[in-house]
């Protein structure tokens, strides 16, 4: 059912088939720009549509999710960032 809520935050909702044609574009652009299989992507985004086509489109191009909490100091972000290389950052 694409027309389906698929997600809901604040006042904003997504369908199934919207969330996936996004996740989708996303995911051939992380491709495009090199993303490969178990390769970490590192994501760091407030909760919202956003991350959610985020972490999809990490995982329909093959690659890892690397979750990273902006709330966190910024010399934890970056000792993480270091510590496992991801290809990009979202």
């Amino acid at each position: 059912a694409p027309e389906a809520v698929a997600l809901v935050h604040e006042d904003e909702e997504l369908s199934y088939g919207e969330l996936n044609a996004r996740a989708n574009r996303l995911a051939h652009h992380l491709i495009a720009l090199g993303v490969r299989p178990d390769q970490p992507v590192a994501i760091c985004l407030e909760r919202s549509p956003a991350m959610v086509v985020g972490l999809l489109a990490i995982l329909k191009a093959g690659g890892a999710y690397l979750p990273l909490d902006p709330a966190y100091p910024s010399a934890r972000l970056r000792q993480i960032v270091e510590d496992a290389a991801p290809r990009l950052l979202l």
